[in-house]
């Protein structure tokens, strides 16, 4: 399975390219089977589904499973996927800049989703997550005063290796059971296009997520921004 990740992951294998482990599948030019790599069915079976929870690959019903375009942004999901299995949220040669993090009051919309009263102070990190083109994302996470105060490293504008939502698990004992997306396009902000290195007045797509734990409590609210010119999810799904 390292090998399929770190060739998915630096881009080696090319975009689409088809991984089977009963047979062949050829994607884009390119076949690959599980006898490449000198390992078993089972074997392959099990990487490849390690491979589909961090968002390296992804499975297409009645043709196999392919390797997905890095120049993606990926979603939520992805990226938790990603670090239970890794241990790491970031695929190699992406990174994060804490901007900013510490108690701040909340603004009305992250309080209306946390339940929290309006001008109540939440914890906030905000970062600025970059790869070798420059910026790609940015996004800021809030958690109400209960988390906040259970988990210091929150407010250490140093990166969380294991991701900022796994931390919080480890130090509330809440886990995150759901997760509810809602996404727009708008211009960006001021700021927005300073940590973009975008033009004022250039459009971004927004995502608000909330993860809810088993309770049905909002635990963590995040605010996504993403340039244009840049896909910022895929998927791919039956339609009969």
């Amino acid at each position: 399975m390292r090998g399929w990740n770190a060739a998915a992951s630096r881009g080696t294998l090319p975009t689409h390219t088809g991984h089977s482990t009963e047979g062949p599948v050829t994607g884009a030019g390119y076949t690959l089977k599980s006898a490449d790599w000198s390992v078993s069915r089972p074997t392959a079976a099990r990487s490849l589904e390690a491979l589909s929870h961090q968002g390296l690959v992804e499975k297409r019903q009645g043709s196999g499973t392919y390797v997905r375009g890095l120049a993606v942004n990926r979603r939520a999901r992805e990226l938790y996927g990603r670090a239970k299995q890794t241990g790491k949220i970031y695929t190699p040669g992406e990174y994060a800049v804490i901007a900013s993090a510490g108690w701040l009051e909340a603004p009305d919309y992250v309080a209306d989703a946390l339940g929290l009263a309006v001008g109540a102070r939440a914890v906030h990190r905000r970062r600025v997550t970059k790869n070798e083109s420059g910026p790609i994302t940015i996004s800021t996470s809030w958690f109400g005063v209960d988390v906040g105060e259970r988990a210091p490293k929150l407010l250490d504008p140093e990166r969380i290796q294991e991701g900022t939502l796994m931390y919080v698990e480890s130090m509330t004992g809440r886990q995150g059971s759901y997760a509810e997306d809602r996404m727009c396009a708008r211009l960006a902000t001021e700021d927005e296009a300073t940590d973009l290195e975008l033009e004022l007045g250039a459009a971004v797509l927004i995502v608000h997520h909330v993860v809810y734990d088993v309770r049905d409590r909002p635990l963590e609210f995040a605010e996504a921004t993403y340039p244009p010119g840049r896909w910022a999810f895929e998927q791919g799904y039956p339609i009969s």
